[in-house]
């Protein structure tokens, strides 16, 4: 820890929480709401507020119950189950057709009522698809531009490229009244309603789109209907919400947020203690306990579904051959990792899935076993010689990214891997295509129940990894397809299965580290509970002070 000494950080806590904390809270002549400010490692990764731009751990922490709203919602306070958003009802008319009613009186940001036309423009090619065709099912390359049908404004590719993984056979929306809107697929699909709840399927205003200058104009200040509405965002630096009064769930509880990015985690922590924040995000398990001996304080948190990852690029010389990233994942101590990074606050789970997944969850998978012995005679197979083999990743995107790379790489070195760590500033150069492109750090999110949501969304076809021309297979690619058209249940089930087979184990393309896990420090003064997920929830009747 830098700056303060621990025992001095806990000193100011102590004797400034009761006096500071709640004080700093802003407060107008006619609105005795609080302001509170939280402190972030990262506020959005692309610099914009396009959800399906920003398909992040850290957007869904500012985008989520804050901002952007779908028809479909999760239950933040629960358990994340599908529960009425901008729709009140919704039925299935057949495999491939949904229709939903939507709720009437919602506003948007700039006043105008929510309507099955804002809704068509949500999913229509101009906002989402920009050239991309249903079914067309080919690679989009990510951080392209290509132009949408209204001239004066493009798309960065990866909003079509996020879309078409998320809706690869929507045919159409229609608007069947004011307040009804039916969607059509070109396959059968037993996801739809799944698909509709997950990040990227948002409503926005059809007129504040109309009315921007340009794309990144909208991007940085899009119209929507959640609880608050975007009052300035400077890049790198903060972005600035205030309540949006005319919210159809109640009058939201703070007048304002202001998310800042504070990258180093003693600077999160000092600020938090010192009242100069309301909230220090994304804290490390090892610093739990020394906040929470100043009896002002608590850490809130635990696991939630995302799952750490390594990723390969078989493009390379070194990891072409399926054997040697077999070696990589069975160098792994996974249990030590959990154990002395994360003080057992985590766990290391069967494999890319998760257990809400129900009758598709495989409960006998698990990751490949720690086996030093076999990871060696796999290199010996393979003739590794030695060569050594980049692994690109972030400083501490990821809480503990580091320190658990800087592990890896020893238990690597131990197997006779010769693995070297190659920092990078952002996300566009660890993708960046050059022949040192092999290992890197990651993370896979199931944004609802059903395989499709993971494995098949990054890995498959239309997913990131392949996108970027890392990794691909052709069985797991028919097998995705369908996974995302077959209505067969028992069938779908032993179809993941073999993809886990391939994915994680035959032909590598990732190995699952550990199951996320993240912790955010306050004042006990705030009566406020965290979200099993990176959102926070900052709706009626989730704060008090």
């Amino acid at each position: 820890m830098t700056g303060h000494s621990r025992r001095q950080i806990l000193g100011m806590g102590s004797a400034a929480a009761g006096a500071l904390i709640l004080p700093r809270f802003a407060i107008a002549q006619a609105d005795n709401r609080p302001s509170i400010t939280i402190a972030v490692q990262k506020v959005s990764n692309s610099n914009v507020l396009d959800v399906l731009r920003e398909q992040s751990n850290v957007g869904e922490r500012i985008f989520f119950s804050s901002i952007w709203e779908g028809l479909i919602a999760r239950d933040w306070r629960g358990q994340l189950e599908a529960v009425p958003g901008l729709a009140t009802e919704w039925r299935r008319i057949d495999d491939q057709t949904i229709e939903l009613q939507l709720r009437q009186g919602v506003k948007f940001h700039n006043g105008d009522e929510l309507t099955a036309d804002d809704v068509v423009f949500s999913f229509g090619r101009e906002r989402m698809f920009g050239n991309t065709e249903a079914k067309s099912r080919s690679t989009i390359k990510a951080f392209e531009v290509i132009p949408t049908p209204r001239a004066g404004k493009e798309l960065p590719l990866e909003v079509p490229a996020v879309a078409r993984r998320i809706w690869p056979d929507l045919l159409r929306v229609d608007a069947v009244g004011k307040y009804t809107v039916r969607f059509y697929n070109a396959t059968p699909d037993v996801t739809i309603e799944g698909r509709l709840s997950r990040a990227g399927s948002n409503i926005a205003s059809r007129r504040a789109w109309d009315e921007a200058s340009s794309y990144l104009d909208w991007a940085r200040k899009p119209v929507t209907t959640g609880p608050y509405k975007i009052v300035e965002m400077r890049p790198d630096v903060s972005l600035t919400l205030e309540a949006h009064d005319e919210y159809w769930g109640g009058r939201p509880p703070l007048k304002r947020i202001r998310f800042v990015e504070v990258p180093e985690v003693a600077s999160r922590i000092n600020g938090l203690l010192s009242g100069e924040y309301q909230f220090a995000c994304d804290i490390p398990p090892d610093q739990i306990a020394s906040i929470e001996q100043n009896p002002a304080f608590e850490v809130q948190g635990g696991t939630i579904s995302n799952h750490r990852l390594t990723v390969f690029d078989k493009n390379h010389a070194q990891l072409a051959n399926p054997l040697v990233r077999r070696a990589f994942t069975h160098a792994i101590d996974r249990q030590s990792i959990v154990e002395s990074l994360w003080a057992g606050r985590t766990r290391v789970p069967h494999g890319l899935q998760w257990e809400f997944y129900a009758d598709m969850f495989h409960a006998d998978w698990n990751v490949p076993e720690y086996n030093p012995k076999l990871a060696q005679d796999l290199l010996r197979q393979a003739g590794y010689k030695g060569d050594p083999i980049p692994y690109r990743l972030l400083n501490n995107y990821y809480t503990n990214q580091v320190a658990t790379a800087q592990v890896l790489v020893e238990m690597w070195k131990a197997v006779g891997l010769n693995v070297q760590i190659e920092t990078k500033e952002n996300w566009t150069q660890i993708f960046e295509r050059t022949p040192t492109r092999a290992v890197r750090d990651w993370s896979n999110s199931a944004a609802y129940n059903d395989p499709v949501s993971s494995l098949v969304a990054q890995h498959g076809p239309q997913g990131q990894q392949q996108q970027v021309g890392e990794w691909t297979n052709a069985e797991l690619n028919q097998l995705s397809e369908f996974l995302e058209t077959s209505t067969d249940r028992e069938a779908r089930r032993k179809a993941f299965r073999r993809m886990l087979e391939i994915a994680e184990r035959e032909d590598p393309a990732f190995t699952v580290l550990h199951q996320n896990a993240t912790f955010t420090a306050k004042p006990k003064a705030i009566k406020w509970k965290a979200s099993p997920a990176f959102a926070m929830d900052f709706r009626p009747g989730s704060f008090g002070a």
